[in-house]
């Protein structure tokens, strides 16, 4: 689907008469399975330029990898490790696939709460998983932070289990 809808793109840039035939060549390593592919519009003797689209697999599903809870005490300003880990269709790892991490303190307050390494986090290439923590800075302390990760497919439809929630609770 995102292949025909970038083909429509690039043709359309060509020559935007719809009664004109316009030919796309597309080159697929290994029958499309992995890699990237080279996309080029054609009509008549015009000929775009090749762009390179990275081909991926379907993303099937989205859990929880280890506790969906965790505890931060005083004498720490960092939580463990909150992990999800992405599926594949057909057994394939997602392999830099886009997780948006997203925070809600509670009760609702002027906290400095930050996401580590940042809100949005890519999955591990060998095995599927993005992993965020919760740092805790200056200010009063919340009782929890709620941590929600999502993930969505090319059409933007969430992807199976997403979203998915953590709870942070710190405690004095």
């Amino acid at each position: 689907m995102a292949l025909l809808t970038l083909a429509a793109v690039f043709a359309c840039k060509i020559n935007t008469d719809l009664d004109q035939p316009v030919a796309i060549d597309i080159v697929l390593p290994d029958s499309g399975r992995v890699g990237s592919a080279r996309l080029q519009a054609r009509t008549g003797n015009l000929f775009s330029n090749p762009q390179t689209v990275t081909v991926l697999t379907r993303l099937d599903s989205i859990r929880v990898l280890g506790a969906a809870r965790n505890t931060v005490f005083a004498a720490d300003s960092l939580s463990d490790s909150l992990q999800v880990q992405a599926f594949a269709l057909g057994g394939a790892i997602p392999a830099n696939r886009r997780v948006v991490f997203t925070k809600t303190t509670f009760p609702a307050s002027d906290s400095m709460v930050t996401l580590v390494p940042k809100d949005t986090v890519f999955t591990n290439p060998s095995t599927g998983v993005a992993v965020v923590q919760v740092r805790l800075g200056t200010g009063p302390v919340p009782d929890s932070v709620v941590v929600t990760a999502t993930m969505q497919h090319v059409n933007r439809t969430p992807v199976q289990g997403s979203p998915l929630t953590f709870v942070v609770e710190f405690r004095p």
